[in-house]
């Protein structure tokens, strides 16, 4: 059998000194990026001193300006069914959105969406025709 070196546990304790010291204990703060959808809903959180305001926009401009255009569109081009069906729930959701009391956090991506499917329909019928 082989001697031991008695040295040998003072000199590990030294290398694992020296390992130890060689890094930098630094912490790095990365900045946490949001996405837009992140962002998008804590502004609409930022919005509810204004949630009067957002209802009477979301229902006015849904009700007398983006429901006759739907209506009239649909109308024009061929009454379909399928649009008229899609049209009632996108003039719907915001209203009944506002009527529970919801928060902005949810009333105004809920009316954003409405705009979209209102938009939609519009696009959807004139392009029927073709």
């Amino acid at each position: 059998m082989g001697r031991s070196n008695p040295n040998f546990v003072p000199e590990k304790i030294f290398y694992m000194q020296l390992v130890q010291h060689s890094y930098s204990p630094s912490y790095l703060q990365t900045e946490k990026k949001q996405s837009i959808v992140s962002r998008f809903i804590n502004w609409c959180n930022g919005q509810e001193k204004y949630r009067f305001g957002w209802l009477a926009i979301t229902l006015t401009l849904h009700g007398c300006v983006l429901a006759p255009i739907t209506v009239l569109s649909i109308a024009l081009c061929g009454n379909n069914f399928v649009f008229w069906g899609i049209a009632i729930g996108a003039i719907a959701m915001p209203l009944v959105v506002n009527l529970a009391a919801m928060p902005t956090k949810v009333t105004i991506p809920v009316f954003v969406f409405s705009v979209l499917l209102d938009l939609v329909v519009i696009v959807g019928a004139f392009a029927s025709l073709a």
